[in-house]
């Protein structure tokens, strides 16, 4: 975050500006929430996010062993289904087809994508 004359300007990864969460130039309105953790661990982890050079990506919307119901939206380059969640963050699901709806169990969970294995197709 920076200032900027009387406002602050925050820093937004740049997918979201492709993927349509946000336009460049708007104004949004930010809430800022606290994660009622201890405090010296909070002070510790915002003292390292500005000495770091680089920006902190958020963190993947799904865990490993969590169960979803996802839409495949697309079909990836190896013929796997696509499926996007919050922030467009992508699922892949290997065996689905565009259109399918599906319950997925993420078996695997990267930064920018995680794979999902389907445990009950059409809901």
């Amino acid at each position: 975050m920076t200032i900027e004359d009387d406002k602050y300007v925050v820093e937004v990864p740049r997918r979201e500006i492709e993927t349509g969460s946000v336009e460049p130039g708007e104004t949004y309105r930010v809430a800022l929430i606290s994660d009622d953790s201890d405090s010296s661990t909070q002070s510790e982890s915002q003292s390292q996010s500005k000495s770091s050079s680089a920006p902190s990506e958020p963190q993947p919307p799904v865990e490993e062993g969590e169960i979803r119901y996802v839409e495949v939206e697309d079909i990836g380059k190896q013929g796997d289904g696509i499926a996007r969640v919050e922030r467009g963050y992508v699922i892949i699901v290997p065996d689905a087809e565009i259109g399918e709806r599906v319950k997925v169990e993420i078996t695997e969970v990267k930064s920018n994508f995680a794979v999902g294995e389907i445990i009950e197709e059409d809901f």
